[in-house]
């Protein structure tokens, strides 16, 4: 296994950064995560994972086998030659389609509210909605998350109410996750959280995407009014996990 601030030598593996899930230019960046490799050195294949069930592969799948991957649960992002051996590891294998959208640099979005999140705030994130708390797992809970400084969020009464991040983190795009509590959606949170994180994305000299899924219909809204415009689709890749090779978390929702 590589830790994570060597999963930089593996980028030649991967394909370059394009909208969509950023798995292992986020581990390179951030040091979030880590990866298993079929050999060192010059290794032929890598499987990075971030916590929260998150895993990209990259590199030959005939250098794998299936045990290899055996126990891996979550979400993958891989090209359609791995899915054999996937498949192979877990004939319960299933697919999550994704869709893809870039925010235009000429399209503008309103300043907003929401305010920059720092360590003091990590009690506010850690009291999330339950069904929340997949917004941090890409930064490593959500002490890492608040320490990061990259997160925006409306605050009440000492709990996060509605939370955006850059989920995953490239050194072209970041790719935004919003959620928005139960008891205080429709007053549009999510949108005045999303608008505040895209300004800082800007302000990096990166550009902001969008992930969701067809049947998401609140988050392709969000999307919308910012101003996010198609670009591509693919799917994630979704074992079961119940083998015995590697271990990941247990997985949870990867982006609304």
């Amino acid at each position: 296994m590589l830790p994570a601030p060597d999963v930089r030598a593996l980028a030649p593996l991967f394909p370059p950064e394009r909208p969509g899930p950023l798995i292992h230019a986020h581990a390179a960046a951030t040091g979030v995560g880590c990866a298993w490799v079929d050999r060192r050195p010059d290794p032929r294949a890598a499987l990075v994972t971030l916590p929260g069930g998150n895993h990209a592969l990259g590199g030959d799948p005939d250098a794998l086998t299936p045990d290899d991957l055996a126990g891996v649960a979550g979400f993958v992002d891989a090209s359609e030659h791995w899915r054999p051996l996937l498949a192979a590891a877990d004939p319960h294998l299933g697919t999550w389609r994704r869709l893809f959208a870039a925010l235009p640099a000429a399209v503008p979005v309103p300043r907003s509210h929401a305010r920059l999140l720092g360590p003091a705030d990590a009690g506010a994130l850690a009291a999330l909605d339950p069904g929340s708390a997949w917004i941090h797992d890409t930064r490593g809970g959500a002490a890492a998350l608040a320490a990061a400084g990259v997160g925006r969020a409306v605050v009440v009464d000492g709990r996060a109410v509605s939370v955006a991040v850059p989920f995953y983190r490239g050194e072209r795009y970041e790719d935004i996750g919003v959620v928005t509590d139960p008891g205080f959606r429709g007053r549009g949170l999510s949108t005045a959280c999303a608008a505040a994180v895209v300004h800082d994305v800007r302000a990096r000299g990166r550009v902001p995407t969008w992930t969701t899924s067809p049947p998401n219909r609140a988050s392709r809204a969000v999307a919308a009014r910012l101003g996010f415009v198609g670009a591509g689709e693919g799917v994630l890749h979704r074992p079961a996990g119940a083998g015995a090779g590697l271990t990941a978390p247990p997985p949870r929702r990867p982006h609304e």
